[in-house]
């Protein structure tokens, strides 16, 4: 993608019907290398808010902010003039990705990748085999999971959306002493259009990209956030009281055409 300029934005509206916390995470990650130029607006009752910024690994973002009843509509749009360099592997980062995580199990599944996989490969070559093992186990089936399902249950119920495709993904690279996480991200071309998911995994110090439901370039991804799980990077949470979701919208672009992804080159994240 080079310089290739990428657009995003995000809406979300948000009715609390009683008193909460609320974090989101729909800010583009603020990374080395990076030339990024946004806006971000919030109001409670047409009333503006500044929330407090939670800087987070991989420069996530979290914007917290507490609402004690009625409307809360949060605004988000950014230019990626230059992405960001793509990531290095960090201090204790082989340690934490290793293990086993609420909807990534990769505990679950020592045995089953011993029997699915050949371990004497190179992790490069695992990595790609996993994608596409995934890939052609489920289908992208909307409505087919919950959102507390894990890795487990994806590959009983053989379909699911992105966040299940990841972290099956994650959850055998794991298993496969590979570290791997879970990336959400703005996906320039996805069908339909929505937040993403994707996987990482630790290749010869460099963290590289899959994506075994193949619905964006991989070249175009803009990340959002990064961590074990979607546990970790989802785009909406709430910190007691109760909230409805009453609509959201996601939009991003590229200048000019789309890349094309063949599947198999070795791709970060910028």
């Amino acid at each position: 993608m080079g310089t290739i300029k990428r657009d995003v934005s995000s809406m979300m509206d948000i009715w609390v019907g009683a008193a909460t916390e609320l974090e989101v995470q729909v800010t583009v990650a603020k990374l080395p290398g990076m030339d990024l130029v946004e806006t971000l607006t919030v109001s409670v009752n047409g009333n503006s808010v500044t929330p407090e910024e939670i800087v987070g690994e991989c420069g996530t973002r979290i914007h917290r902010f507490a609402v004690d009843h009625g409307n809360v509509l949060v605004q988000y749009s950014a230019s990626v003039n230059t992405p960001a360099d793509p990531l290095t592997e960090q201090v204790g980062e082989r340690s934490i990705y290793l293990r086993p995580s609420r909807y990534a199990e990769a505990d679950k599944f020592f045995g089953y990748v011993t029997a699915e996989f050949d371990l004497s490969k190179p992790p490069i070559e695992l990595l790609f085999e996993v994608s596409k093992f995934v890939a052609d186990r489920l289908n992208y089936l909307p409505g087919a999971s919950d959102p507390i399902d894990g890795a487990e249950d994806t590959l009983l119920a053989n379909a699911g959306v992105c966040r299940d495709f990841a972290h099956l993904v994650v959850a055998l690279l794991r298993a496969l002493n590979i570290p791997a996480r879970l990336v959400a991200v703005y996906a320039p071309g996805c069908v339909p259009m929505d937040f993403h998911a994707v996987a990482e995994a630790l290749i010869d110090g460099t963290w590289l990209v899959v994506d075994a439901t193949g619905l964006a370039p991989r070249q175009a991804l803009v990340r959002i956030a990064t961590g074990r799980d979607a546990a970790d990077t989802a785009f909406l949470d709430n910190h007691s009281g109760n909230i409805t979701l009453n609509n959201y919208e996601v939009i991003a672009t590229v200048a000019g055409e789309l890349p094309v992804d063949n599947g198999s080159d070795h791709i970060s994240i910028g």
